[in-house]
């Protein structure tokens, strides 16, 4: 597959972090939230998370580690997704993926954004959160990444390939989240909930094809 025309970028996290995400304007990277009080539950792996924050490193910028970057994958239906679904052992997090929504952005905007406001930013051709995952941070280099593994219903061939991701730098503007994506009726109702009070409120829309 083709490097898309206008690619997206995808974020996930727990409905019920929504509220505050929207309240203080900003995705925040891990080692942000961790000097920061705890709202709202908490995905992904501990192990990497700290192996993010605490030993791996950018090659494009070697003083800035993976964990002070806010994450996102370049597909929906992530392999992080599947594990939660069959509720990995590895996951602390046992609640499904009936609650997770997507935060859906646009790259190229973003990377503008990125580069008005002194945010670096790098893309991954592989989870950013193995030791041997590659970065860049030219855009003319998209067509490294591997878009038929990104795109990929099925996987497992092309597991770390599918989870290429892109990273900026501390944190991420609420106001360039285009869509939130739930898995049904219910999450798209505590969607609606959460960000009833703030000025920008992305479409919602039902997508169950995003989840396993």
């Amino acid at each position: 597959m083709p490097l898309p025309a206008n690619p997206k970028i995808y974020h996930i996290v727990h409905v019920d972090k929504l509220a505050s995400i929207a309240a203080d304007g900003y995705l925040w990277s891990d080692a942000e939230l961790a000097q920061r009080p705890v709202t709202g539950t908490v995905i992904g792996m501990n192990s990497i998370k700290a192996r993010r924050m605490n030993e791996l490193r950018l090659t494009s910028y070697p003083d800035l580690y993976v964990g002070q970057c806010v994450p996102f994958y370049f597909c929906p239906r992530s392999v992080m997704l599947y594990m939660m679904k069959i509720k990995s052992p590895e996951l602390a997090y046992k609640g499904g993926q009936e609650p997770i929504v997507h935060l859906v952005s646009d790259l190229n905007n973003t990377v503008d954004w990125a580069n008005a406001n002194g945010h670096r930013w790098a893309f991954t051709l592989s989870n950013a959160g193995s030791y041997y995952f590659e970065d860049r941070t030219n855009l003319t280099e998209l067509n490294d990444i591997n878009w038929d593994a990104v795109t990929a219903k099925y996987w497992r061939a092309f597991r770390e390939a599918k989870q290429a991701e892109f990273l900026i730098e501390q944190h991420f503007p609420w106001h360039l989240v285009e869509e939130i994506a739930v898995m049904n009726r219910l999450t798209g109702q505590e969607a609606v909930k959460a960000i009833a009070g703030t000025a920008h409120r992305p479409a919602i829309q039902i997508r169950p094809a995003w989840y396993y």
